[in-house]
């Protein structure tokens, strides 16, 4: 008689056991899913300087498509939408946008420090389409990526309102 008892009692804890285990690693799939998913609020986690164009500056860019598709592209970037690098042809879309950034930089600001800034941006941007279309990429991997690509941006904003500010200065030199 004890044995049976002893028996159903074995049973009975083989059976919660294997029915807790399944609900743990449920669990750790989903978490795992839902913890590579990249949001908006990871995104405003970053820690770096976030430079706009100036006032001076907007009316030389604003007529610079290149550049206006860029920022939108940017402002998808800061609410966690990476969906412009994971859509078909995203590589030649890209590749097409910077051979235009680069061909149509407005004279004004069309140095070696902005050229220089410019080269960046287009690396984070590969660097960016390639990161987020693998499928072993780790969440903290694309995030460091997407950190690099925002810095590389808003150092290029920077460096056109450098520009403007050094131009607009009327120093006189003794004679």
């Amino acid at each position: 008689m004890a044995r049976k008892i002893f028996s159903i009692l074995s049973i009975l804890l083989l059976l919660s056991c294997k029915h807790t285990n399944t609900e743990v690693t449920e669990e750790t799939t989903d978490n795992a899913t839902n913890s590579k998913a990249i949001t908006e609020r990871d995104i405003s986690q970053l820690n770096y300087l976030d430079f706009s164009v100036d006032e001076k500056v907007m009316p030389i860019v604003e007529p610079w498509q290149e550049y206006v598709q860029l920022s939108e592209i940017i402002n998808n970037v800061k609410t966690a939408d990476l969906s412009y690098f994971k859509t078909d042809g995203a590589e030649e879309n890209l590749k097409n946008l910077l051979t235009g950034f680069k061909e149509n930089i407005p004279d004004t600001i069309n140095t070696p420090s902005i050229s220089a800034r410019i080269t960046v941006v287009e690396t984070a941007l590969f660097k960016t389409e390639s990161i987020s279309n693998l499928s072993n990429t780790k969440k903290e991997e694309l995030v460091n990526t997407l950190k690099e690509l925002l810095e590389s941006f808003s150092n290029l904003n920077f460096q056109m309102n450098k520009k403007l500010e050094k131009d607009s200065r009327n120093i006189e030199k003794p004679e």
